[in-house]
């Protein structure tokens, strides 16, 4: 069974694929082509970003050279010192600790999980937990 951070993998693989048969899609359009949740697109987004495969574009995302690296990787930074000072701690608090919306949150997180920094687990309630590895 893959882990949640292979999982970000897999759907940054879906969304590449995607993009490359279908070129610049709507965030919309990317959604429905997918069939990732919001979580789940925005962190293969940041996975993407972080690998300098996907650019946004005023009519949504393409291919290319990044432009997001200003907005993901200074947010990526915020979600690993929240982490570093928390421990674990559920998505929707980490986004509350690091002033963030939940999509730049996921984002940053599939950037920190590009990067082998990230690691999850569940808590006895069965909610996630992210956490630096």
């Amino acid at each position: 069974m893959p882990t949640l951070i292979d999982s970000y993998g897999m759907y940054a693989g879906t969304v590449w694929k995607v993009l490359n048969v279908k070129g610049e899609l709507s965030e919309e359009k990317l959604r429905s082509l997918t069939a990732l949740h919001d979580g789940e697109l925005y962190a293969a987004i940041g996975w993407l970003a972080r690998e300098n495969k996907i650019c946004r574009q005023s009519q949504g995302y393409r291919l290319g050279e990044t432009n997001l690296v200003p907005s993901i990787g200074k947010n990526a930074g915020m979600i690993w010192r929240a982490l570093d000072i928390w421990g674990e701690v559920p998505v929707q608090s980490l986004a509350r600790l690091a002033r963030l919306s939940e999509k730049d949150c996921y984002a940053a997180l599939g950037w920190l999980a590009r990067e082998g920094k990230l690691d999850v687990k569940q808590d006895q309630n069965h909610a996630l937990l992210y956490r630096l590895t």
